[in-house]
């Protein structure tokens, strides 16, 4: 489990599969996903959840995002692609439960997965793909010091690519005292 502010990050469990299943059917989340809402029944989609979890990938960790506040699960979080050879991963986020949009737990959420990839897993960069129309999701990452360094297209959607680097990842985390000259510089 990973501690943060607002939210714990947990490994998923059988029990998250209706919340996810209800998030993943809701129209206006699948839109700020850049997906299309499922259309087939739970049962499938439980027994494709149960399976996942008994063979998960090595190239993806999944989390559930839950409330300190009401232990609550209220989303999920993932990072994937993962690529130890280039030391990079790509994260994803969504709150599922718009009762807790516009609390910080987005943020917070971010910030605890990032404090886990960047002192766990080592990895050196860390990236992700946002619309261009998703204003709300691009103000959190650019708060957890994610920065824009591509635009692209796909499926007549466009989007932000933002990424953060270990290096200013720490320094965000250790800010030199000031009139402290960093000795890297």
């Amino acid at each position: 489990m990973l501690r943060g502010q607002k939210v714990l990050l947990r490994e998923k469990r059988l029990e998250d599969a209706y919340a996810d299943y209800r998030w993943r059917t809701d129209e206006e989340l699948a839109r700020l996903d850049a997906t299309t809402p499922l259309k087939f029944p739970f049962t499938e989609f439980l027994a494709y959840y149960a399976e996942e979890l008994e063979y998960p990938t090595p190239r993806r960790r999944r989390f559930a995002i839950e409330s300190l506040e009401d232990n609550k699960q209220i989303g999920n979080c993932m990072y994937y692609d993962i690529s130890f050879n280039a030391g990079e991963a790509e994260l994803g986020i969504m709150i599922g439960d718009k009762d807790y949009w516009g609390k910080g737990c987005g943020e917070d959420a971010v910030n605890t997965l990032l404090e886990h990839i960047f002192n766990t897993v080592k990895l050196k960069r860390v990236y992700l793909h946002t619309l261009e129309s998703n204003g709300r999701a691009q103000a959190c990452f650019l708060r957890c010091g994610f920065q824009p360094y591509a635009h692209s297209r796909r499926n007549k959607r466009k989007f932000i690519a933002m990424e953060i680097l270990r290096e200013n990842w720490e320094r965000r985390r250790n800010p030199q005292p000031a009139g402290q000259v960093d000795a890297k510089a």
